[in-house]
């Protein structure tokens, strides 16, 4: 399917939903028109309006609903690996995994979303919290098996780590020559950097 062509029929509020990842990621938040959501959703440009008040409303939109399947795919990720360093590990991988999967939902996500001045200055993030708090219950759990050091604190490791798979997350997204590094290759060397600083010693 091309950028001119509408989406299939669905239900409309998640075709609008989808629309706007791929037309916010092809043009830019700003450079988005609502005329442009519409058409690829298949749908006019007042029924967009129906279930959005308008365009930032629905970028807020994509953020809470997408980061609700997000993190239920991370839990079910790390639920089965009961190592808190191996968890580090499959933290990294998940987070690339999505990056390379739903490369339109994560440039909306990484950039666009930082371009909204209500996102910025108004919103509170809390499903970007509930995310980062994962990885600080990781760092938590480590530490009280003794294999994460008992002086680092949950929540500077937790941003500090976030800020690298992030950075990198980005710079992938950008990339004109995607070959330049490997997202899973990334995601190890991170993790194995952030666990040598971490990790507790004998």
């Amino acid at each position: 399917m091309t950028q001119a062509d509408p989406a299939p029929r669905g239900d409309k509020r998640e075709r609008i939903i989808d629309a706007a990842i791929a037309v916010f990621a092809d043009r830019g938040f700003h450079k988005a028109r609502v005329t442009d959501i519409a058409h690829r959703a298949g749908v006019a440009d007042g029924t967009i309006y129906l279930y959005f008040r308008n365009k930032e409303d629905l970028l807020l939109t994509i953020f809470e609903e997408k980061m609700d399947l997000i993190i239920a795919s991370l839990k079910a990720t790390l639920a089965p690996i009961d190592d808190p360093l191996e968890r580090i590990h499959a933290f990294a991988l998940h987070h690339y995994s999505l990056v390379r999967r739903e490369r339109a939902l994560a440039e909306v996500l990484q950039v666009e979303l930082r371009l909204s001045n209500r996102f910025l200055k108004e919103y509170r993030p809390e499903k970007l919290w509930k995310y980062l708090g994962l990885f600080a219950q990781v760092v938590r759990d480590g530490q009280e098996r003794g294999v994460i050091r008992a002086d680092m604190d949950p929540f500077i490791v937790m941003w500090a780590f976030f800020g690298a798979i992030d950075e990198l997350g980005m710079q992938w997204i950008l990339a004109r020559k995607k070959a330049r590094f490997k997202l899973d290759q990334a995601a190890h060397q991170v993790a194995d950097i952030f666990i040598q600083g971490i990790q507790a010693r004998p």
